[in-house]
């Protein structure tokens, strides 16, 4: 069997981005790829100005603590003020422009009035040169890279945006991804179940994980466990997407119809990998009914996934993910992780890597889920994460394990 990592690499080594960009506002930006390098049409900030409430100085004129000095002007921001004169300062306001001649600010804290006075203030500090004052261009120069190609867009890259000047950014088109389901014992809610009957929990799951990763998702329902009907679904679904995931169907018995189907309508490897939760994962691609521009030589990807409903979640988090940010062209596609205290004993290693829903307690450790079954999905919710378990080790309580938040997968 191949290990977690191996299968990976294979799939992310088929990987390719869409072609297509898009034009969009940066209001519709969140969440999109950014498809292109874009360079502020400004610079940020676009003059010297102050990052606090104060006085604008000359140094020259504070070389001592207790100066006092005239208020000649007084600046608040969004004007520009005139020349600093010698022995004077310019009560000046947070973002204001430094007026010429001034090479410090004083916050106000550190300055006081003159009683009786109406136009001095008493400087009661030594000011440095450049105290307080934030330099034009220092955050963005016109001209020079905002943002690179292959960003995921989030509300401070659209802010960044705004304040270079942009008013519409390149991005990738969504990646378009259809999903089906296999299964003749699956009913949707609402329905009445049969006996052997059971909700399905994997549609609703897997499709907001699509949704959440910024992806056009088509829900194709459910299909029967027939060869002609697995074969008619990948048939519609090729058709305009570019990748299928199914759930259900990739094991090895006569009632799971995905590898005769896909290998009808396309290629296939099926992968035995060797992890728990989801140890069946069918990849390979399915024949485009029509010759398109984007995709693998007229082919939408498959990827088929385990029906329970643990494996079929862990499994798209570990392989779908992944594969999707890259098909978006996203810079990166690694995952967060980072070791934290386990404050529980796993002592049953398996030969397999396993991944084990946990949660983060208020002591800064990992409590574990006490029913860790591939049928217990209730674990995934109460969990914020999983423990990346290497084939072959226990977890005794103390021991540092590889813990993967739930938040890092799932955007």
């Amino acid at each position: 069997m191949l290990t977690a990592q191996q299968a990976l690499d294979h799939l992310l080594s088929h990987a390719k981005p869409v072609h297509e960009n898009e034009n969009v506002s940066v209001q519709a930006a969140l969440g999109r790829v950014l498809a292109e390098n874009v360079q502020s049409l400004v610079d940020v900030p676009p003059l010297d100005n102050t990052s606090m409430d104060g006085y604008a100085v000359r140094t020259a004129d504070t070389a001592s603590s207790g100066q006092v000095l005239r208020v000649a002007q007084r600046i608040p921001a969004g004007s520009v003020g005139t020349q600093l004169e010698p022995g004077t300062a310019a009560r000046i306001f947070t973002g204001a422009p430094i007026p010429p001649g001034a090479d410090a600010v004083v916050m106000q804290e550190d300055c006081a009035i003159p009683e009786g006075s109406i136009d001095q203030v008493q400087v009661n500090t030594v000011p440095t040169v450049g105290q307080w004052i934030r330099r034009r261009g220092e955050d963005l120069s016109a001209g020079k890279t905002a943002l690179t190609a292959g960003i995921f867009l989030r509300p401070q890259e659209l802010g960044v945006a705004a304040s270079a000047g942009l008013t519409h950014l390149n991005v990738k088109r969504r990646v378009r991804v259809a999903a089906f389901f296999t299964g003749d014992e699956l009913a949707l809610p609402g329905e009445p179940l049969k006996p052997g009957g059971i909700y399905n929990s994997n549609r609703d799951t897997l499709l907001a994980c699509l949704r959440a990763l910024g992806c056009d998702a088509s829900d194709l329902g459910i299909v029967p466990d027939r060869l002609d009907a697995t074969r008619e679904a990948l048939r519609r679904a090729s058709k305009d997407h570019d990748l299928i995931i199914t759930s259900g169907g990739v094991s090895v018995g006569e009632e799971d119809h995905i590898k005769p189907a896909v290998t009808a309508e396309g290629r296939l490897d099926l992968w035995q990998i060797a992890i728990k939760p989801g140890k069946p994962l069918a990849f390979g691609a399915v024949r485009k009914s029509e010759q398109v521009n984007d995709g693998a030589e007229g082919e939408a990807w498959f990827i088929g996934l385990p029906g329970n409903p643990v494996s079929s979640f862990v499994t798209f988090l570990l392989f779908v993910r992944p594969f999707i940010l890259k098909l978006q062209g996203r810079d990166s596609t690694s995952t967060n992780s980072y070791f934290v205290r386990a404050d529980f004993d796993w002592l049953k290693a398996d030969r397999r890597n396993e991944f084990l829903r946990v949660k983060m307690n208020e002591r800064g450790g990992l409590d574990l889920f006490p029913n860790q079954s591939s049928g217990v999905l209730t674990s995934a919710s109460w969990g914020d994460g999983l423990v990346d378990c290497p084939p072959g080790q226990a977890i005794h309580k103390g021991d540092l394990v590889k813990y993967i938040p739930f938040d890092a997968l799932l955007k």
